[in-house]
């Protein structure tokens, strides 16, 4: 998913058509060379035009060819073909916003040309996709056709902080949830400021390792960090590190602590809190992770004391976790639709203007989305066979949202990228 978003801003591909077209044999040529590149733009994204016809060399040489076929299969796999331009809205003599229709939706997105010949593109940028004729019915049947087990809640929160569900499905199943669960930990230190044991502005050292860290990679582990850059790295890029230096300095048994006192519907299940390496050092040793997953919960606390040599990051052999789920089911971090709707409200509750900052730096979905709502914070979480994605959301109008789902598959890899546009759809059907 990360990898998905990451390309799909680079490539920035596609948007709602502004205006429509007819075939090109039968246009005459367009007053502007604008109109020309738009009105080739479902073209493009087809196939049926050639990229270096279409895109100057430094757009190619930031996203090349093969990257914007990948993208664009991937849309017409989801969304059927492009059709047509169905409107234009004008950004400046050389930039657009369009609107693209596709088979099955319509698309956002912002082109931008060279000033002078050949007017080739520059700039192409989705922000969204719009479902035609979507409903919570036809969110509700993807859901059910997911593989494995897949769960949803969409739930309003009152003034008085009461929750009333408007959607949902498996709401009380317990599903693996991955980097979802770092905001317990956001939960427990916006608390410890709230009673002002801690402050954001606290510095300390991240000290520790740990594998998928893209914000702290190669940082020298004494490096002093605030809590608060913590907390945003943690949240926004799912940085491991991050996570595992906030643990050590909140206490994984306060964080457990916070759990409980925000409720969960199976503890046992949940409990006791991995830390990321330790996570990832059970699935990668056979030998730990068959003991661990026999053992009781006081048995799996006495493993993570004692075998703590064996479970650092110079001790994880990412070899062994193979190209599939591993454990999924046993050794991971737990949690229902409804036990994260409970930790997305305490969040709200806190009163923690920072704890939502953090949360908002990454939305989680295309801005098209993002924009239909006054705040957006996101947390997701994936593994292979895991996919999390949980959003606390205030409308235009002022009300407040939770709209958090799931899908587990043990048996084999789950759709990152058809799950984030599922969970997309059920962000804007409850903004529409």
């Amino acid at each position: 998913m990360k990898k998905w978003m990451l390309l799909l801003a680079l490539a920035a591909v596609q948007s709602p058509p502004l205006y429509a077209q007819t075939p090109a044999k039968a246009v005459a040529t367009p007053a502007k060379p604008m109109d020309l590149r738009i009105e080739q733009l479902p073209a493009v994204l087809a196939g049926s035009l050639a990229y270096d016809e279409f895109f100057a060399p430094s757009f190619l040489a930031v996203v090349p060819a093969a990257q914007l076929k990948l993208l664009s299969d991937q849309f017409i796999a989801q969304h059927g073909k492009p059709l047509k331009i169905i409107s234009v809205e004008p950004q400046g003599p050389n930039s657009a916003t369009i609107k693209i229709e596709y088979e099955k939706a319509i698309a956002t997105a912002q082109i931008s040309v060279e000033p002078s010949a050949p007017n080739k593109v520059v700039g192409l940028l989705i922000t969204g996709f719009d479902m035609k004729g979507d409903s919570p019915a036809k969110i509700d049947a993807a859901f059910a056709a997911l593989p494995g087990k897949a769960g949803y809640l969409v739930e309003k929160i009152g003034a008085d902080g009461r929750r009333t569900q408007i959607a949902g499905r498996a709401t009380g199943q317990q599903f693996a949830i991955a980097s979802t669960f770092k905001l317990y930990v956001l939960a427990e230190l916006a608390s410890q400021v709230q009673a002002g044991r801690r402050s954001w502005s606290d510095v300390v050292p991240i000290l520790a390792n740990s594998h998928s860290s893209s914000a702290t990679v190669n940082w020298p582990r004494t490096t002093p960090v605030t809590l608060q850059t913590l907390a945003t790295w943690m949240i926004s890029v799912s940085d491991n590190a991050s996570t595992d230096a906030l643990m050590r300095v909140l206490g994984r048994d306060a964080v457990e602590r916070k759990l409980a006192t925000i409720g969960h519907s199976d503890p046992d299940k949940a409990l006791p809190m991995l830390n990321t390496v330790e996570a990832f050092a059970l699935k990668s040793n056979a030998e730990l992770r068959t003991r661990f997953q026999k053992a009781n919960e006081a048995e799996q606390r006495n493993i993570l004391d004692k075998e703590a040599a064996s479970l650092g990051f110079d001790k994880v052999d990412l070899v062994n976790l193979g190209s599939g789920p591993v454990a999924i089911d046993s050794i991971e971090w737990f949690a229902s639709p409804s036990d994260i709707a409970n930790l997305l409200g305490n969040i709200r509750q806190t009163g923690s203007q920072t704890a939502l900052d953090v949360m908002a730096v990454n939305k989680g979905v295309a801005p098209a989305s993002a924009n239909k709502w006054q705040y957006l914070g996101y947390k997701g979480g994936s593994e292979p066979g895991v996919i999390s994605m949980s959003f606390l959301a205030q409308s235009k109008a002022g009300d407040w949202y939770v709209i958090t789902g799931s899908w587990n598959d043990t048996t084999k890899e789950v759709q990152n990228d058809a799950f984030a546009a599922l969970m997309a759809r059920l962000l804007d059907s409850v903004a529409g």
